[in-house]
């Protein structure tokens, strides 16, 4: 029986395997675009645009920047890079994760590992270190809920963890359209790169 398709074009001409990708087939250009067109939160927030996955990328890297000072650029990177994978695979809602099962976390982490290596990280991250970008994450998603997906403080908390109300009002959401969100990635990950 032949094996389906189970490869995507990409914009800049490369072909991503997406069961057995490698690092030589992933490009920034790709990813920034990918992102900027993915909608957080199924596209069920306000706003004139929807707010992408490069939107959030660029947040979660600055609350990551802010709450650990000492960061290097290249575990900065690392949290701007944290969602890289949904630019093929899209982004689900957790519970829609847990009802896929491991099958969706295998194809993350492989995605991970090769976008990882083609940009100097290592294939998996440190425990510690996904663990401090996890909780610039879930704040993130505790600012979304509240200012632009229509959930309250108290539903945020019991759903995300209780966050430092001084420490989110520092952050602001942007909602810019995906051109303006791929240009602000693609700048971000180039002014990092620059420090490795």
């Amino acid at each position: 029986m032949a094996k389906g398709r189970a490869w995507q074009r990409m914009l800049s001409g490369r072909r991503l395997d997406l069961l057995d990708p490698t690092p030589v087939d992933v490009e920034i250009s790709d990813i920034a675009h990918g992102l900027a067109f993915v909608a957080r939160w199924n596209g069920q927030t306000r706003g004139d645009f929807a707010y992408s996955v490069a939107e959030h990328s660029l947040l979660v890297e600055e609350i990551f920047a802010l709450c650990q000072p000492s960061a290097s650029p290249r575990d900065r990177l690392a949290a701007l890079l944290h969602d890289a994978p949904e630019y093929v695979i899209g982004d689900m809602i957790s519970p829609v994760k847990a009802a896929v099962g491991p099958s969706y976390g295998a194809l993350d982490a492989r995605l991970a590992g090769a976008i990882h290596l083609r940009f100097g990280l290592p294939a998996v991250l440190p425990a510690e270190l996904k663990r401090r970008i996890k909780r610039a994450d879930k704040l993130s998603a505790w600012l979304e809920a509240v200012r632009i997906a229509g959930f309250s403080e108290s539903e945020a908390d019991r759903l995300f963890g209780r966050v430092d109300r001084d420490l989110a009002a520092r952050f602001e959401i942007r909602l810019r359209p995906p051109r303006a969100a791929r240009e602000a990635f693609v700048t971000r990950f180039e002014s990092l790169s620059a420090l490795l």
